[in-house]
């Protein structure tokens, strides 16, 4: 049949009777006769429990131990799993990171893949054995264990299903699928059958938290088709992500994503110059903070500029510190900062070949009198900042708008 790679996140492996469900769900497939690599993290609540103990021991925790306190939540899981599939009379075997040589760089805590050895895999899977193997988790060459930062059990995942070259890769969560909006804000948001590589990858980005950014770039890379599905129903079908040319009818729009964790910081009245841009993020980027958006307006009667920018809304505060702090230095008449914006952003691969797309958006929230502060485009985005009081509104009007309920 098929060599299939599942990942079950802590949500669907939170309790022993979880973990049991699981181990039937799993054994349909196995009775199936598809050969199953499968990828689990730790339980619901373990990583949070073991962070806590670590802090009550050390005031700053070691990376390096922290990395080792904390794949043992996954440890956990991978035998208990393997141990309620050999209870259905399912052969089973469990690895962890390490033992199926999952090579990752050095960085503690954030550890990248480099490479994975798949002939233990291939070995027990010749033997009929479904292989369960610890996600969020790798050595480096060194010997020391690793972690791979957050969403690393779907990036472990997704490389165990490219080195495997897996027929697919299925990520089992809490939800159903992908929606073309935010069920909770817009109920007449619509599951998508299918959706490309590059859109997961602008509503990931946009604040999308179905997938890690990082496992659907390594998808992308390695083209593995991906599937989401849930965990708690039965015979769920998800969303496919996948390539674009894999995608029969393409929709013009595909979604609407939304971030809340925007923040607005604007310079205003600085001399319009050569390299003012520079020394205006210079310091933002020397302090680690990611600037988003930017837009720059020029007053040509006076030679001034109003510098604008977003940032992650924890970093909020940091900038508009530094921004004071440089204000003087580059002659500004003020710095103004607002941390109640959104993000609104159109995505869709349909909107390379038909203009008036942004026309349209503007024209929805101008009927619903919601002012727009910033803009970005690109070939298949179109992104908005708002006033975080206008979020569901807006949402809404442009998911009616382009008709985003209908097939």
């Amino acid at each position: 049949m098929a060599l299939i790679v599942q990942k079950y996140g802590g949500t669907s492996v939170g309790s022993v009777e979880r973990i049991k469900a699981v181990a039937e769900k799993i054994k349909v497939f196995a009775d199936a006769g598809n050969s199953l690599v499968i990828s689990v993290s730790a339980m619901s609540g373990e990583t949070n429990r073991m962070t806590t103990l670590a802090q009550e021991v050390q005031d700053i925790p070691s990376l390096r131990e922290m990395d080792v306190l904390l794949t043992t939540g996954e440890q956990v899981t991978i035998s208990l799993l393997a141990m309620a599939l050999q209870q259905l009379g399912c052969d089973a075997i469990s690895y962890t990171g390490s033992q199926v040589r999952i090579t990752t760089d050095s960085e503690h805590g954030k550890a990248r893949i480099k490479s994975i050895d798949s002939k233990r895999i291939h070995t027990s899977l010749d033997e009929g054995k479904v292989v369960v193997v610890a996600g969020f988790q790798g050595m480096d060459e060194k010997g020391n264990i690793t972690t791979l930062g957050r969403g690393g059990s779907d990036t472990t995942a997704v490389a165990l299903a490219a080195a495997l070259k897996a027929d697919e890769c299925q990520i089992y969560t809490d939800v159903d699928g992908v929606y073309t909006t935010d069920p909770r804000i817009e109920p007449n948001a619509r599951k998508m059958k299918s959706v490309s590589y590059e859109e997961m990858l602008e509503m990931a980005s946009l604040g999308s938290k179905v997938l890690q950014i990082r496992s659907v770039e390594f998808a992308s890379k390695y083209k593995v088709p991906l599937r989401v599905l849930s965990s708690l129903i039965d015979n769920p079908t998800g969303t496919l992500i996948t390539s674009e040319e894999n995608i029969m009818e393409q929709a013009l729009i595909s979604g609407i994503a939304h971030n809340k964790d925007e923040a607005k910081l604007s310079l205003i009245g600085v001399p319009d110059e050569p390299g003012i841009a520079h020394k205006i993020l210079k310091p933002i980027s020397e302090a680690n903070i990611e600037v988003d958006m930017i837009v720059q307006s020029v007053s040509a009667r006076e030679g001034l500029t109003n510098f604008a920018f977003t940032v992650h809304r924890s970093d909020f505060n940091k900038a508009q510190k530094i921004l004071e702090s440089i204000r003087g230095d580059l002659n500004a008449k003020a710095v103004q900062s607002d941390d109640a914006v959104v993000k609104v952003s159109l995505v869709g691969i349909g909107m390379r070949s038909h203009a008036g797309i942004a026309a349209q958006m503007f024209e929805v929230l101008h009927q619903e009198n919601v002012n727009i502060q910033m803009i970005s485009t690109s070939e298949i985005k179109i992104s908005v900042v708002i006033d975080e009081k206008y979020l569901e509104l807006a949402v809404r009007s442009l998911h009616a708008a382009f008709e985003l309920d209908k097939e």
